[in-house]
């Protein structure tokens, strides 16, 4: 079989699992976020944090339970490790250094999950397990609960209450992430993933010498880092590592778990608004683009010119052989276009325009299909301003849902799609105008300005990917990243509450025969045009000094 028709077959595949998912998962999302009842567990839970469950939010307050929960996650995470070398579990590891602790501790609440470390030299058992892995869930539980909230806004009218973040926070981590990580944890160990808690340990000869490796959480840890598009792995190697992604089953595996909630919340945003026609459109636009997007990294990487690649049958520098080119194509771009992060290869040593396809993906929002909850919350953005462009072709006041968009919905909505950008290049600008933060780049010319802008479009859009040829290590990227992170997370956040609270003050306006039907697929194409078109504008002359400029000179 040719690599190329491997790699169409496995796509084949990853659409059929996802098509037979969307509608069971979507529903039972929709029904856990509109249930009035509550589990026995998720009581105590209440009791024990002082929290009334069925207690109306406002946005403000809806607000101030997201950032008030993610304050304390970072102050916890970093503490935890700070003290590392005196906690059991440790490994023998020492603690680690503030401006590392105060990245990793922002990255996984951030559900971005950069590493700046080697996990496997730097985190034992107890900062894995009660620090990384519990912020997987609930960073991503933190996401969808903004992502319902902003549904209830357009489901709702008259009330400027978006529901309870407490309540929503629990029920995604319980009912959704929970079951659905135990159950992928259990296909990992079956298919080879370890899961233990073992030491370092000799293995074998290497070279004349012996290698080390330790053992860990690790099933358990792949399993929700992928279903909640979290991303940061126990090993440095990321989803390339045997003891991670031990086969090509479990390869496409994980991509699947990466994309399902993205794609099936689209599903829950039409039952919860009364109508599935409008989640189908909004699931056209985002598959739209993702199928896009990965056929021209497939594209790029089997027919890239040259006759070392073409006799390879690919690009295969940086790729496992046992996934091939078509495998890690499609995790690199279901990975760049949802807020995962996971590598299963290195994407710094993809062709040029390659490594621009997965720049361009993150570029995007991350909205195709995007991270847990924040792809949809974002896609609806971009919606809002489509309708808003349509609005002006015709002359005639925009609508979205029976709501309207008025100037204040505009303000709010743009300040969204403004504040990512803004993030990317200004740190990426500071970084290359600096004496000192260009010493970190390993390459020269277009790849090392690439190596920058990646870092900070990773950073700001909270993927969690690198390129993997800049030492992210040092003060100032550990500390510019952070911030870049933290602001790209919850500024936005910020926008869509205060969006969804305008949303849901209005009164439904009635479709009439003027009415912009935005379930048909003219406002799919236009959707998908509105994002390809900001998208170019933004970012083309970055891209330009980058991917492009090193793609055209190969």
């Amino acid at each position: 079989m040719s690599p190329v028709l491997a790699g169409l077959l496995q796509l084949l595949a990853l659409i059929g699992a996802l098509a037979l998912a969307y509608i069971p998962l979507g529903n039972y999302m929709a029904k856990v976020y509109s249930s009035k009842k509550h589990l026995r567990v998720e009581k105590w839970i209440y009791r024990a944090i002082g929290a009334n469950p069925d207690a109306e939010m406002t946005w403000p307050a809806y607000l101030r339970g997201v950032l008030a929960f993610s304050a304390v996650s970072v102050l916890f995470l970093y503490l935890l490790q700070r003290l590392q070398g005196v906690l059991p579990g440790s490994m023998g590891f020492s603690s680690v250094n503030p401006a590392q602790s105060f990245n990793t501790a922002v990255s996984f609440v951030t559900n971005t999950n950069w590493q700046s470390y080697y996990g496997e030299q730097t985190m034992g058992h107890v900062v894995q397990t009660a620090g990384l892995a519990v912020q997987n869930f609930v960073s991503a539980a933190v996401g969808i609960a903004v992502a319902v909230a902003l549904v209830r806004g357009f489901a709702r009218s008259r009330t400027g209450e978006l529901g309870n973040f407490w309540s929503d926070l629990v029920r995604g981590t319980l009912r959704i992430l929970v079951p659905g990580a135990a159950i992928a944890a259990i296909v990992l160990v079956a298919c080879g993933a370890i899961q233990n808690f073992s030491s370092i340990h000799e293995v074998g000869q290497f070279m004349g010498g012996s290698q080390q490796w330790n053992g860990g959480a690790v099933a358990s840890q792949e399993a929700i880092k992928e279903f909640g598009t979290n991303g940061g792995g126990y090993f440095n190697a990321n989803s390339a590592h045997p003891f991670e992604n031990p086969t090509p089953f479990t390869n496409l595996f994980e991509i699947f778990l990466l994309l399902v909630i993205p794609f099936s919340l689209t599903r829950t945003f039409g039952v919860m608004v009364g109508n599935v026609k409008q989640g189908y459109a909004i699931l056209a636009t985002m598959f739209t683009i993702w199928l896009g997007f990965t056929a021209l990294m497939m594209w790029t990487e089997f027919a890239h010119h040259g006759a070392a690649l073409q006799a390879a049958g690919g690009a295969m520098e940086g790729k496992e052989v046992r996934f091939g080119v078509g495998g890690s194509s499609i995790f690199a771009v279901a990975t760049t276009l949802t807020s995962t992060g996971a590598v299963d290869s290195f994407h710094s040593s993809f062709t040029g325009l390659g490594g621009g396809v997965t720049m361009l993906s993150m570029m995007l929002g991350e909205i195709a299909p995007g991270g847990t909850g924040s792809g949809l919350y974002g896609i609806l953005i971009m919606a809002v301003i489509a309708v808003f462009i349509a609005g002006l072709m015709v002359g005639r006041t925009p609508e979205y849902l029976g709501k309207k968009i008025g100037g204040r919905e505009m303000k709010l909505a743009a300040c969204y799609i403004l504040i990512t950008p803004a993030l990317v290049l200004v740190f990426t600008a500071a970084s290359m105008a600096l004496p000192t933060p260009p010493h970190s780049m390993l390459n020269s010319g277009a790849h090392g300005f690439s190596e920058v802008l990646y870092a900070f479009t990773s950073a700001s859009n909270n993927n969690g990917s690198a390129f993997a040829g800049l030492n992210a290590n040092t003060d100032w990227y550990n500390t510019m990243t952070g911030l870049a992170m933290l602001l790209g997370r919850f500024l936005p956040m910020i926008f869509v509450l205060a969006l969804a609270g305008s949303l849901a003050e209005q009164t439904p306006v009635p479709v009439t025969a003027g009415t912009l039907r935005t379930e048909k697929p003219l406002f799919t194409g236009l959707l998908v045009g509105a994002i390809l078109i900001i998208t170019g504008l933004t970012y083309f002359p970055a891209l330009a000094l980058g991917p492009l400029a090193e793609g055209l000179a190969s």
